[in-house]
């Protein structure tokens, strides 16, 4: 009866030691199942980020093979948009890093490339071969202009959280170690850097304008609703002829000032009263 109880007793210890020692294990994989790539002193470093994001549309398009690719499949992840094109030294330059990040954080990140090049598919997607790059090229399309405005400069990058919103942009030639370090806080991966929530950017915006019921400086109380929904669905995809290659909408929201947006987003409205009547 002793020597039962006695094997009992251990056969618990044992059990007790293994199930100890391998959540002492796990956790240590769960800690460094991503170590850092890019060295930095996270105490010192902040990175920021929009307090309130916008859902991004769902957009339809190809990349460079050919497999058709939709926004809304990209939640769950977190996600880099880079606008890019061949000629752009500093897109050349961080290319090498993106597809690092790639590598490193593939099942937390997944990076985009979109080409803005006036050059045939195939020739960017030879070019994309020679660097080596590991993740979706897609070339520009206007669905995908209008729904990631704002590109005056190259590179551009968009960072969207896992629920599809847009949470950062960057222009400009960026940091990998800022890269990394959203990439981590976005995906509850460890890491002591700073987190501060600002409000929208330039960026933000005009990705907002694109959510928009109001107008800057536009009187929309005279349309019924459907007519509202019209006069938006149409600002949103018209082009202000100022020369910021932006639409009616995001010209006012970013810059209520310009004196092109204005009369011609007030003639549209009439245009539709005038239809309608």
């Amino acid at each position: 009866m002793k020597k039962s109880l006695l094997g009992t007793v251990l056969s618990i210890v044992v059990v007790c030691l293994l199930i100890f020692s391998g959540c002492g294990s796990t956790q240590e994989t769960i800690t460094d199942a991503v170590p850092l790539l890019f060295d930095t002193d996270a105490e010192d470093m902040t990175v920021q980020f929009i307090r309130d994001p916008v859902q991004v549309n769902n957009v339809i398009f190809e990349d460079l093979d050919g497999n058709e690719i939709s926004t809304s499949n990209w939640r769950g992840k977190i996600t880099l948009v880079n606008f890019w094109a061949t000629w752009c030294g500093p897109c050349r330059e961080e290319i090498p890093d993106l597809i690092k990040l790639q590598d490193r954080y593939q099942e937390h990140l997944q990076i985009i490339g979109i080409s803005t090049d006036d050059r045939q598919s195939e020739e960017v997607k030879a070019f994309a071969a020679q660097m080596g790059i590991n993740y979706p090229v897609a070339m520009a399309t206007p669905e995908l202009n209008s729904e990631f405005p704002g590109v005056f400069a190259l590179p551009t990058s968009f960072i969207l959280d896992s629920s599809g919103r847009v949470v950062q942009s960057h222009i400009g030639l960026i940091s990998p170690t800022v890269l990394e370090q959203e990439t981590r806080v976005l995906a509850s991966l460890p890491t002591n850097v700073n987190i501060e929530f600002i409000e929208e950017t330039q960026h933000t915006r005009l990705v907002n304008a694109a959510h928009a019921t109001e107008i800057p400086g536009l009187s929309l109380s005279r349309l019924t609703a459907a007519q509202k929904e019209e006069a938006l669905q149409r600002l949103n995809k018209e082009n202000c002829s100022c020369g910021c290659a932006l639409t009616l909408a995001q010209c006012r929201i970013n810059d209520a000032d310009c004196g092109f947006s204005l009369p011609l987003a007030e003639k549209l409205v009439e245009e539709i009263l005038s239809t309608d009547s």
